[in-house]
Formats: structure tokens, C-alpha cells, sequence
């Protein structure tokens, strides 16, 4: 199962110079409650953009960077991938796992035909950013959970957990 998992702004944003544009700390604790335990797939600058490796994850990086290759050769939390046939592969290979893909924008546009849950959070403000989510059709899903949560002193937003689940075909 592909789940994707990520949060945006009221304009779909998603980051901002290889960051979030925001800071939530709900949903870093709602990230690590839905990844954990689980293979996390992301692009280079995604990857870039971790604070370090997430423990109870293993990491799948899609990128063509020989020097990031090198340097995780032999680290078994991160396995290099250098080609979407080659991501497919592993997929195909791991389709008894839930597979969470946390970004970016490409690797979410990649594998948008594939995903079988949508966990969105949705944060009701706007951010200057400089990517926004990939487009992906809502009509294919059913909201299967939705909690709302008021800002408060950590969480400076009002923002919302959804999930999503692909309808039968």
C-alpha cells in the first residue's frame, strides 16, 4: 500500500528553499505516528531537508547524486535509488508493506496513480513558498477521517488531519 503524507497551506504549499514553510509541531508528532515503522520514499532535496535520519525508517531516496550514493553505501537506513523504473521496482518488490512517500513534489507526481491514502494536513493559513503539492484528483478518494484542532501554544495555526482512502474500482 502507497500512502502519501504531507502538509500544505490554504494555496496547496508545500515548501519553502527545502523547507517547510511553517512550524507545526502537531504534525511533525502526527509524521512520526504515521511513518514510523514503515519505508519513508523521497526525493534528494527532501531527503536534504531531514534533520538527520529518522529512526524506525527506512529511507529510499530517489536521486542520480553519486556523491550521496558514497557516502550511504553501506548505512542500511538508506537505500539510494537512482531512477523512477528502479523506485518501481522496489515498490513491486515491497507491496506487502505500507509504503509512506513524504515528498517532494516529483516523487509525489510520480506515483499520484498509484496511491492507495491521502494523509493531508491542512493548515488554514497561507505561507510564502516555492513549491506547491502536485494536483491530484479528490474524486478517486473517500475522506475516510477528519480532525480539526484549534492553534495553540505550540501550534501558533488552526490546521486539520484528513485521510483519504482510494475508492474501490
Amino acid at each position: 500500500m502507497i500512502t502519501f503524507v504531507w502538509a500544505e497551506d490554504e494555496k496547496h504549499q508545500i515548501g519553502l528553499d527545502g523547507h517547510l514553510p511553517w512550524k507545526l509541531p502537531a504534525d511533525i508528532h502526527h509524521f512520526k505516528k504515521i511513518t514510523y515503522g514503515h519505508p519513508i520514499v523521497m526525493g534528494r532535496r527532501t531527503f536534504m531537508s531531514l534533520p538527520h535520519i529518522l529512526p524506525g525508517r527506512k529511507h529510499i531516496v530517489l536521486t542520480t547524486s553519486q556523491k550521496l550514493k558514497n557516502k550511504f553505501f553501506a548505512d542500511q537506513r538508506v537505500l539510494i535509488i537512482s531512477t523512477l523504473t528502479e523506485l518501481q521496482r522496489w515498490i513491486d518488490q515491497h507491496k506487502n508493506l505500507e509504503i509512506c512517500v513524504i515528498g517532494g513534489n516529483s516523487v509525489f507526481d510520480a506515483l499520484k496513480n498509484q496511491v492507495d491514502c491521502l494523509e493531508k494536513t491542512e493548515i488554514k493559513a497561507t505561507f510564502i513558498a516555492d513549491v506547491t503539492m502536485t494536483k491530484l484528483n479528490y474524486s478517486h478518494f473517500k475522506i475516510v477521517k477528519r480532525e480539526f484542532h484549534q492553534p495553540d501554544n505550540l501550534n501558533l495555526y488552526p490546521y486539520e488531519f484528513l485521510t483519504y482512502m482510494r475508492k474501490e474500482k
